[in-house]
């Protein structure tokens, strides 16, 4: 069971990683394109990398008992994608349209920090949902945010409507992790991954063309950072977080993934040559403290 534990948080670890690697292709992207047009290409080519995984897990579970309990369940399935699609497309275009408003001499890591809220929002809803939440991951939490604020906040903290709109993605990326929390073990996960990324990328689709005017030629030149953000950020990573959460406490889950901001700023520091400060160091290592603490086992849990 421990070895599951640390096989699911490796999962999640990887997703943060990658979705770290992917701020950066976010940024470019947004050169190109904007905030609708981007989610929405990068959401359907993440379903659509997915369909071959799909047919060939059909193929190899033809016939079994597992197969047949998943067409038994695709309403669930069904249910389950358009709630995660719908919640993955609010806090996709909020993070992006609010990163957008910051002005040019704005600190772009109070995005991160704000966005980064949902290890807090996580356990707090979780509590209504009965979730039970030990007290070493609180520890773990509070400790994290300390470490975001380090990492992240350089400036005095000043609210903003982009601020707002970037907290209100925070509180959408809190749903989308108590939805594949309770979704992720009653219907397929790569299933429900393909499904949430092609509802996602229709409803940006929507509104890329009620309020944006997206060009092929825009979209062409912004095709590398499209194609990262499509296939690793949503096809790969994605998955990779309904696989991972799997029976894992969604408080401890949702810390894992907040370390996408860690990753963000050591790839700025490792590719791009950024500078981090012995401020911005301190952070990244109180945040790793944070993860490795909230994964303590509950002793108050386990005397029952």
């Amino acid at each position: 069971m421990r070895t599951e534990t640390w096989k699911r948080s490796s999962m999640l670890l990887l997703t943060a990683f990658i979705w770290g690697i992917a701020f950066v292709a976010q940024s470019v992207g947004m050169d190109y394109v904007e905030p609708f047009t981007f989610n929405a290409v990068r959401s359907l080519l993440g379903g659509i990398v997915l369909i071959p995984c799909i047919v060939l897990l059909q193929k190899l579970n033809a016939g079994t008992e597992k197969e047949q309990e998943r067409k038994a369940d695709r309403k669930t399935l069904v249910t389950g994608g358009i709630l995660c699609g719908a919640a993955l497309f609010a806090g996709s275009s909020l993070q992006q349209i609010g990163i957008a408003m910051y002005s040019a001499d704005t600190n772009v890591g109070k995005a991160g920090f704000i966005t980064a809220l949902y290890i807090i929002l996580v356990p707090i809803m979780g509590i209504a949902l009965k979730k039970h939440v030990g007290a070493s991951v609180w520890a773990g939490v509070l400790l994290a945010v300390l470490g975001f604020y380090f990492l992240c906040i350089k400036e005095g903290f000043s609210v903003e409507p982009a601020d707002l709109i970037v907290l209100a993605g925070s509180v959408a990326f809190s749903f989308h992790i108590l939805i594949i929390d309770y979704f992720t073990t009653r219907a397929d996960g790569v299933r429900l991954s393909c499904i949430q990324f092609f509802i996602c990328g229709i409803i940006s689709l929507f509104f890329m063309f009620l309020f944006e005017s997206p060009t092929l030629g825009a979209i062409w030149a912004a095709r590398i950072p499209i194609l990262y953000a499509g296939v690793m950020s949503c096809g790969v990573a994605y998955t990779l977080q309904i696989l991972g959460q799997k029976n894992m406490n969604p408080t401890v889950a949702s810390l894992l993934l907040s370390l996408e901001s860690v990753f963000s700023a050591l790839a700025g520091w490792a590719l791009l040559k950024q500078s981090l400060s012995l401020r911005e160091l301190l952070g990244c290592a109180l945040v790793f403290a944070a993860i490795v603490l909230a994964q303590l086992p509950d002793k108050a849990k386990q005397k029952f």
